[in-house]
């Protein structure tokens, strides 16, 4: 992997961290094809428990890099190929991959926003399943700013945070929201002082990567499929999976813990 994207892995839980401090963590292609290598490395990793989606710096990230994407549409430079249709191939080859990847893989993955996030790293925040946030961050949906339509997921991700109405005011007219704000919308799920993010974001990470992983994942497939399907579909669907979460040792573990007035240890599966 590039050196402008981390990768560790401790005790279940692996901490992919955007390390472009000195571009705000803005995505050129070296940048972009790291973290999709990275993030899918820990969705394919059954020791894998939990993901931390870090950064580096001032920002979390503020989107494609626009100085690599101007030389693309110059045809001065070919990140994607030359022309402006291979300067926009980079969102099926990379933003959509990896914000599928973190929205879908079997385990529970936790944004620390540390800062400005536009555009695409918006877009990857809201990927994730829980978002904590700087007091100091801010949020931006950028695209229609400057002549572009929603990608990296944020058409399906904010209606379903923040309900279609108030995603279509922050889409077609982008500004910047604090992290007051973006707590009282949804966006941010936990809003801590700036020095205490990364202790707060790794806390909540590790306890998710000694939880039941196979609950969190069947918890995942669940909410997702509830968003576009009827109630009769979605309970026949929970039916299935906790069949599955039912049949794990760390649902038998945990019931008799319970029943022992213990602490259950969940070993993820």
């Amino acid at each position: 992997m590039a050196d402008t994207v981390l990768y560790e892995a401790t005790d279940g839980l692996v901490t992919v961290t955007l390390n472009r401090p000195e571009a705000l963590n803005a995505l050129d292609l070296p940048t972009k094809e790291a973290l999709l290598a990275a993030v899918r490395e820990a969705a394919g990793d059954p020791g894998v428990r939990a993901v931390l989606l870090a950064a580096n710096g001032r920002a979390f990230c503020v989107g494609q890099d626009l100085g690599e994407h101007a030389d693309a549409l110059a045809g001065e430079a070919e990140p994607g190929g030359a022309g402006p249709g291979g300067a926009m191939r980079t969102v099926a080859e990379h933003y959509g991959p990896i914000a599928r990847t973190l929205a879908e893989m079997p385990k529970p993955v936790v944004a620390a926003v540390n800062g400005a996030a536009a555009g695409a790293g918006l877009g990857f925040a809201l990927a994730a399943d829980y978002r904590v946030v700087a007091a100091g961050a801010s949020f931006n949906t950028a695209f229609a700013g400057i002549g572009l339509t929603a990608d990296s997921g944020l058409s399906w991700t904010l209606p379903r945070v923040v309900g279609p109405a108030r995603a279509t005011d922050l889409l077609l007219f982008p500004r910047r929201m604090d992290a007051a704000e973006a707590e009282r919308l949804g966006i941010a799920q936990r809003v801590v002082p700036d020095a205490e993010l990364p202790a707060a974001a790794r806390e909540i990470a590790a306890r998710l990567a000694k939880g039941p992983t196979v609950a969190y994942a069947a918890l995942k497939q669940a909410l997702a499929f509830a968003a576009e399907h009827s109630l009769a579909a979605t309970l026949d669907l929970e039916a299935r999976l906790q069949a599955t979460a039912g049949a794990t040792a760390d649902h038998r573990a945990a019931v008799a813990a319970f029943l022992a007035k213990e602490r259950p240890t969940f070993d993820g599966r």
